[in-house]
Order: C-alpha cells, then sequence, then structure tokens
C-alpha cells in the first residue's frame, strides 16, 4: 500500500484531488466503445490514492439521464457524472462542442464548496486537459495531464482503413501540453515523443509506469479448467487477442497471419475478445466478414469483453497473447497476460517495447506483415520448452509493475507540483516575480 505521510513527508500532500476524465467513465466496461486501459488505470490508481489517505473525485459525462449525479465507486473514490450535450449518440468526435457545458459542471461543482476544496487536477487525455486548464486557471491550483494516446504519433503510424486524428485534436494537445504545469508520460518513449513532437519541456516532464493487479492476474490453476470454464477447445493451441476492436489494435492482421500457411494447417483457435469502438464502429462485423473472406472463420472464436477473474482466465487459457496494435502508450494487456504467465506477442510500437522484453518475456515483431506474424507465431507453438521459459520470463518481467508503485509515483509529482505552486505564489506575494 502507498502511504502518503511516509514519502515525501516535507513537501506537501494533497488531501483532494480533482481527476478528469471526459470521454469515458472508469465505471464503463474496460474492451468496448472509448472504454480501455485508461479506464482501468484511473481506478487503479484512485482506490490506491483513496487508501493512502487522498480523496479522489472523478469527473465524468453523463451518458445516460438516470445515472445518479455522484457514485461512489471505492470508499474515498467519487465519480460526478457532468451533464454535457445528449446522453446518447454523441461520438468522441463530437464531444469537443460540448467541453464548455463540461467545465461549467465541473466549476459549479467546486462553487458549492468552501474555497480550496481541491488540491490539484490530474486531467487524463487532451479533451479532459483542455478543462482541467480552464479549471486551473480559476481554481489557483497545480494541473497535472497525462496524455495516454498522442494525435501526431497516431498519425505518424496509423493502420490500413483507420481516420486520422483531426487537427483540432492536434491544436488541443498542443496547448494542454503547453499550460499544464506537469505531464506524465507512460514510458520513456512517450516522454520522448512529446519532446520531440510537442515541444514539452523536459523538467515538466516524468514518467511513471502503468501497473496490473498482480492480486488477480497470476499462474493458477490448469490451462485445461481455464478453457473449460470459457469454453473454449480444451485441445489445440489457442492465440488470444483482447481488445477493442478497431483499426488501431490490429485485430485484423492476427486474422490475416492465422490464414498464411504456417498457421493454416496448424491445429489453432484464436480467440478475439473485445467490443468495436472507435472507428471500428463504422463496420461492427467486418472482423466477422473478414475471417470469412479468408476461409479461416471455423478456426475464429468471438468473445465479448471479459472483466475480473473471467479475463485472467482467458489470459492462462491461451497459449500466446497477440497485441499487433499499431501504437500504444503502454499496452496494459501485455502485462496482464504476462502476469499470468502467457508470453506476449506484440508490434515492435510504443509502449509495447517497455511491456514486452523481447526473447524474455515474449516476443516482438517488426511491422504487420501477416507473413511475419505468422513465422514467429509458428515457431513458439512449436517450441514448447521455448514458450515455458517465456512464461517464467513473463511473470518474471510483470512483476516490475504494479499499481502502487504508480500510485506512489504519482503522489510524487503531485507534491513537486504543488511545492513548485506554493514556491511561486510565495515569490509572487513578496515581490519576487513579477505578475
Amino acid at each position: 500500500m502507498v502511504d502518503a505521510r511516509a514519502e515525501g513527508c516535507d513537501w506537501p500532500t494533497p488531501r483532494r484531488i480533482a481527476t478528469l476524465s471526459v470521454h469515458t467513465s472508469p465505471l464503463e466496461q474496460p474492451g468496448t466503445g472509448d472504454a480501455g486501459g485508461m479506464n482501468v488505470y484511473i481506478v487503479e490508481v484512485s482506490k490506491r490514492l483513496a487508501a493512502a489517505g487522498v480523496e479522489v473525485e472523478i469527473f465524468t459525462r453523463a451518458t445516460a439521464s438516470g445515472l445518479p449525479p455522484v457514485v461512489e465507486m471505492h470508499p474515498g473514490v467519487h465519480v460526478r457524472h457532468v451533464t454535457a450535450g445528449p446522453f446518447e449518440g454523441l461520438s468522441k468526435e463530437e464531444l469537443p462542442s460540448q467541453l464548455c457545458a463540461f467545465t461549467n459542471g465541473v466549476l459549479r461543482a467546486e462553487a458549492a464548496h468552501p474555497p480550496g476544496h481541491y488540491d490539484l487536477i490530474h486531467s487524463h487525455y487532451w479533451m479532459s486537459g483542455q478543462v482541467g486548464w480552464l479549471a486551473r486557471e480559476r481554481w489557483g491550483v497545480p494541473h497535472v495531464h497525462t496524455a495516454h494516446t498522442l494525435a501526431k504519433v497516431k498519425n505518424r503510424f496509423i493502420a490500413a482503413g483507420d481516420r486520422p486524428e483531426p487537427k483540432a485534436r492536434v491544436i488541443g494537445e498542443e496547448q494542454v501540453i503547453a499550460e499544464s504545469d506537469r505531464l506524465v508520460a507512460n514510458t520513456r518513449f512517450e516522454a520522448q515523443d512529446l519532446v520531440t513532437c510537442y515541444d514539452a519541456e523536459p523538467t515538466r516532464l516524468s514518467v511513471v509506469q502503468p501497473g496490473v493487479d498482480l492480486d488477480r492476474f497470476r499462474p493458477r490453476g490448469t490451462q485445461t479448467a481455464d478453457r473449460r470454464r470459457l469454453g473454449l477447445p480444451e485441445q489445440g493451441h489457442i492465440v488470444a487477442f483482447v481488445g477493442r476492436i478497431q483499426p488501431l489494435k490490429g485485430p485484423d492482421v492476427l486474422l490475416r497471419a492465422l490464414a498464411e500457411q504456417p498457421l493454416r494447417d496448424a491445429d489453432l483457435t484464436v480467440v478475439i475478445c473485445g467490443g468495436p469502438s472507435g472507428s471500428g464502429l463504422d463496420r461492427p462485423t467486418s472482423l466477422i466478414d473478414l475471417a470469412a473472406s479468408l476461409g479461416v472463420s471455423h478456426k475464429v472464436r468471438f468473445l465479448p469483453p471479459q472483466t475480473g477473474e473471467a479475463l485472467a482466465a482467458l489470459y492462462r487459457a491461451a497459449d500466446l497473447v497477440a497485441v499487433p496494435s499499431y501504437n500504444e502508450s503502454f499496452g496494459l494487456v501485455a502485462v496482464e497476460a504476462q502476469a499470468c504467465g502467457t508470453p506476449v506477442v506484440a508490434a515492435a510500437v510504443g509502449g509495447l517495447v517497455t511491456a514486452v522484453t523481447d526473447g524474455i518475456s515474449g516476443a516482438l515483431v517488426d511491422g504487420h506483415r501477416p507473413g511475419d506474424w505468422a513465422r514467429v507465431l509458428s515457431d513458439l507453438l512449436h517450441e514448447p520448452a521455448r514458450r515455458l521459459r517465456l512464461s517464467v520470463g513473463a511473470v518474471r518481467h510483470a512483476s516490475n509493475f504494479s499499481w502502487d508503485r504508480t500510485a506512489a509515483g504519482l503522489l510524487r509529482v503531485y507534491r513537486e507540483a504543488m511545492a513548485e505552486h506554493r514556491a511561486l505564489i510565495a515569490c509572487r506575494l513578496t515581490g519576487s516575480l513579477s505578475w
């Protein structure tokens, strides 16, 4: 457990923070719609901050009329539903038009309390950063921002059939990155992108790696039992994909690899676990249609998003987990799978280079050519001794990531931001700096 009193005791510790997550709620199921790793991140970090004595209030947009204004997600963690725009049928691309209404709801919530109710703002994703930028000016507190994904990077590695991120998002990110007191990057590679692509000031950058729930995601039981629980074939090999169904995540790469000769004749089932998201909503049956056109439908199983122990069971049921994304700021699925003892085959992009250690906990593949993926997967499936070595390495590698460590890292960033903010105010009050 993170102890807010033990670390950095000479520095201020926030009593209460406002966490902003405009476009997706931490109460939503990851793996479909706009819910994914960021949702898991906010939930897990918030619970650990609360355990350390820091109250967390998460502001998110209300997506249904019947939602209560405030929900206690966990002791010390509350989710506030802010009315901004129509409850349903509003895409993420349309949300920027509702940022003014959302900001109004955030400011009203604070205004109902005595001044100084929040000690710090932590925004997630660029739209939340826009709201945080304005709230920071109004409340006079430091603003910490985590981008999670970056438009310029996504556009540089865009998947075939995907839509480029709009110019409005690029400009919005540039503004937030320039105005935030502190920027939190998930990996050193993301930190480099912030500097080289957005001219972020390195002294305002901190790298805090996401974690994994090592109590839930761990080796246990038998593979046969996990397969039986999920209704999957008990014999033969299984390669699993877990995530939102959208071009960015590259699930089509796995299906196309399945149609290549090294895998076509193998006793193999590919499990696709997730729901349509982003531009994938345009064609929710695209993967089903693709499998049929490739002649591999009989070797593909589709599962809805899984939670809790069922998700851990899916990771353990697989011989390999494939993460063929075109870009990832971290790659939470990869670390969860490795924590369960399942080696990961991932694209050598972004944060996946940190999440997977090539040759130790899994394999990294350069590019997205189906033939290359088929060869790497086939080689591993036919080498059980090598998979066993990677399984041991996977558990060891995943043990380096924990949400306690993530929360402790964020607390350090919060304290630094608050100390610098107070020092700046003191200098201004004494006339050492001009307004």
